[in-house]
């Protein structure tokens, strides 16, 4: 339970994220942040594991919130996905304030570049910014064979100096209410290069389905199963998220609700509608 004693000029943090309450990445986070004494901490974040749920909703039926046991921190698991937590965190039907500072993580892989989309991390985070509350997503790039469970404790530790320095802007109400931030962390975390503000790239994953069911003709009104799989991470840009995570730097990317297009997307559209909203204009042959 939280320790409830001396707490109260404390901010509070609220914990959330996709891999679920009981993964190790938010669990390191939660104690980590527990042990500096200077923050309340909540965690409202989902039962079971939602990676991959981008920022879907539960707009029908209910969903539960069930107490939990994290020690140093007031949680709760809930049956919803991470947007579902953030909303209902930030609330004040289940906590009764609004945090001061949402934290989504840490996630068991990277999330730069198109993976943003997909991310349930992501959406924990952009959840928060939709409410108006600051927020940061948090993943650390896990590799398998070298990667380990510490790790995520590094990677919540070299987090610290990013958190405190949000509640000095805060404070100071010189942090910016137009963005949230997206940091990664890097494989040897421990050894990283430091701190790089990044722009979201366009790296993706290398996704291929494979059947698993039986392509027998002879029962061809049985449904056929596919399985996505996936064979590591394209880089399509240099000086990004993603490349300059790759060279082990921690990436802290700011990010809007929505991606604006590039500037030379805007460049010409500006000139195309114009043309093809004009009275004259004639459909192609």
């Amino acid at each position: 339970m939280e320790d409830t004693s001396n707490h109260v000029d404390r901010p509070t943090i609220m914990v959330t994220n996709d891999d679920g309450i009981h993964a190790p990445g938010l669990q390191a986070l939660v104690r980590t942040l527990v042990s500096t004494n200077r923050y309340r901490v909540w965690v409202c974040a989902p039962d079971s594991e939602k990676s991959a749920a981008s920022h879907s909703a539960s707009v029908r039926g209910t969903i539960s919130a069930t107490p939990t046991e994290i020690s140093g921190a007031t949680a709760f698991a809930i049956s919803g996905t991470p947007a579902d937590c953030t909303s209902l965190g930030v609330s004040k039907t289940l906590f009764p304030s609004v945090p001061d500072l949402v934290l989504s993580g840490i996630n068991m892989g990277t999330n730069c570049g198109l993976l943003i989309v997909f991310s349930g991390t992501v959406a924990g985070a952009r959840q928060a910014f939709i409410h108006g509350v600051p927020s940061v997503s948090i993943s650390y790039d896990w590799v398998e064979g070298r990667s380990n469970i510490n790790d995520f404790t590094l990677a919540a530790e070299a987090c610290l100096p990013i958190i405190s320095g949000i509640f000095v802007g805060i404070e100071n109400k010189t942090y910016p209410k137009k963005c949230f931030l997206n940091v990664d962390l890097p494989t040897d975390v421990l050894n990283h290069k430091g701190f790089k503000v990044t722009k979201q790239g366009n790296g993706t994953l290398k996704a291929s389905w494979k059947q698993v069911s039986s392509d027998d003709k002879s029962v061809s009104q049985e449904p056929r199963l596919f399985k996505m799989e996936f064979n590591g991470v394209d880089v399509y840009n240099d000086g990004t998220d993603l490349s300059f995570l790759q060279e082990g730097y921690i990436t802290v990317t700011p990010l809007g609700a929505l991606t604006n297009a590039d500037i030379d997307c805007h460049t010409f559209f500006n000139q195309w509608l114009p043309e093809c909203t004009s009275s004259d204009l004639r459909p192609c042959d």
